[in-house]
């Protein structure tokens, strides 16, 4: 159902409500509190038909509570029926798209909130359906108890090194033309500086909390994943592409890109242990375990934080060292000289 101003309705709404009673609950749910002339105002009526209006609301079991002072107010109270939200078009795809996180990341939700997105698709406008349809398809990787000080990247985000939230609209078109399979282009800012991209997008994944892009890279020909908070000027072209082969498991995919990935600060710990009894100890890492021969393993860990470097680089270098296994550790001065000051603390402590 849509409201008479456009905006879509979500929740049970008798039929008998009208749209100005729908734009009355809509401004009620929208401020604490309002004094009566200016409600009044808002929704265009006198006061006198503000009154009947807010009378038929609580004939329609909707908690209005009427509040003192000078001319008195109304406010939305607890209790009752739940009311019916007003969304304008952007706020519906946003609630779409949370909905299918939720279905996908969180069993204990996922009934329920698929259920919601089913009765939410119902009531959207034909234009937005599309748009839901496609966030439907965004894939979800559980938290990989990693600190996200490793996917930071400050040197590629804003000037003050802080990301910007990812706009809902931008979100939508890389979802339908992920659908579409439609070439987009885009600003991208990366750790080399600011390029143009042109990219068969493939895929919407979030991860950490951030959302990235899946895409075959035209420039170099090869795949890329995209952080949606680096992206600017994107616009879908119109040339379609034939879909190429994805992995089967694009989560997986996308931590290994993560593992792979170069940071500010790098350092390499040679153990004499096995990957697996590593990785038992240590089973979140902000890099790779990589075999090297028969009992024998090399830990890159790589953070834009040296501190998270040493931290994990040290962990990495305790675990060989209760188990009697030698340890070696290259890396760069500012990782280095805070792991020999906190190799020598350790070892003064009693």
């Amino acid at each position: 159902m849509s409201a008479s101003d456009g905006r879509v309705v979500g929740m049970s709404v008798r039929q008998e409500m009208p749209g100005r009673l729908l734009r009355l609950l809509a401004l009620l749910q929208s401020r604490r509190e309002w004094s009566g002339r200016e409600l009044a105002e808002r929704v265009g009526v006198t006061t006198r038909t503000l009154r009947r209006d807010i009378d038929r609301l609580r004939g329609l079991d909707y908690p209005v509570e009427s509040t003192g002072g000078t001319g008195g107010g109304y406010r939305l109270g607890r209790g009752g029926r739940l009311p019916p939200l007003v969304l304008d078009d952007e706020e519906a795809v946003a609630v779409g798209v949370a909905l299918a996180t939720a279905a996908s990341v969180n069993p204990a939700f996922g009934e329920s909130a698929t259920r919601a997105l089913a009765k939410l698709g119902q009531v959207l406008p034909a234009r937005l359906r599309p748009r839901l349809a496609a966030a439907g398809a965004v894939v979800v990787a559980p938290p990989r108890g990693v600190p996200t000080d490793d996917l930071a990247g400050t040197p590629a985000d804003s000037g003050d090194g802080a990301s910007e939230g990812v706009d809902p609209e931008l979100l939508g078109t890389l979802a339908a033309a992920c659908r579409d399979a439609e070439v987009v282009s885009f600003r991208y800012t990366g750790r080399r500086g600011t390029s143009a991209r042109r990219v068969e997008p493939q895929r919407l994944l979030t991860a950490e909390g951030r959302w990235y892009l899946a895409a075959h890279d035209l420039g170099p020909d090869a795949p890329r994943t995209f952080r949606l908070d680096r992206m600017r000027d994107v616009r879908a072209t119109g040339r379609r592409f034939v879909p190429r082969p994805e992995p089967d498991d694009p989560v997986a995919h996308l931590r290994e890109s993560f593992a792979a990935a170069s940071y500010r600060h790098t350092a390499h710990v040679t153990v004499d242990l096995p990957v697996p009894e590593v990785r038992r100890w240590v089973p979140a890492l902000p890099g790779e375990l990589i075999a090297d021969g028969p009992g024998r393993c090399r830990a890159r860990v790589s953070a834009d934080s040296a501190e998270l470097v040493v931290q994990y680089a040290a962990l990495v270098a305790a675990v060989a060292a209760a188990r009697g296994a030698a340890a070696t550790v290259d890396a760069g001065p500012d990782v280095a000289e805070p792991l020999r000051s906190l190799g020598t603390t350790l070892g003064a402590t009693p």
